[in-house]
């Protein structure tokens, strides 16, 4: 195995080991659940949105390590972000996973969720790395009906 695929597999399994912002958030202003039920992957997002801004982001819930690891790197690089530069962030993610021509994949902007740039080779678990993103997106509309990847 490449050093790199090393590196990412390391970068995935830390942040489904310890993920970050593992939490209910108190004083949401926003939460939103989401379920894939191939996988049966679990989430409840909270955000905490003031001035248009995420100030806080929290995230619950049980799944396979891609899943885990997607919401715990999306809570990383979302906090502090206006809500517009986080739905840029979701589209370029989005984008990195189910598009063919990713010319409008930012990979700046990704950063460390480049990582998981090689879960497009395996269709059955790009819904395990965007359920949170999606989520995300929902929670952001102000949707209250929980997401679903099918």
């Amino acid at each position: 195995m490449s050093d790199l695929k090393e590196l990412y597999q390391e970068v995935i399994m830390d942040h489904n080991r310890r993920p970050r912002n593992f939490r209910a958030l108190d004083g949401a202003s926003c939460s939103l659940e989401g379920f894939n039920p191939l996988c049966g992957d679990r989430i409840t997002l909270d955000l905490k949105v003031e001035d248009d801004t995420i100030t806080d982001v929290g995230f619950q819930g049980s799944g396979c390590a891609i899943s885990k690891a997607s919401a715990s790197l999306m809570t990383e690089s979302i906090k502090g972000k206006k809500v517009a530069e986080a739905e840029e962030i979701f589209e370029s993610f989005h984008d990195m996973l189910t598009k063919d021509d990713k010319s409008n994949v930012d990979e700046d902007k990704l950063g460390d969720l480049a990582v998981f740039s090689g879960v497009a080779q395996f269709p059955t678990r790009i819904k395990c790395a965007i359920l949170a993103w999606h989520t995300l997106h929902g929670a952001l509309k102000g949707q209250k009906e929980a997401i679903s990847t099918e």
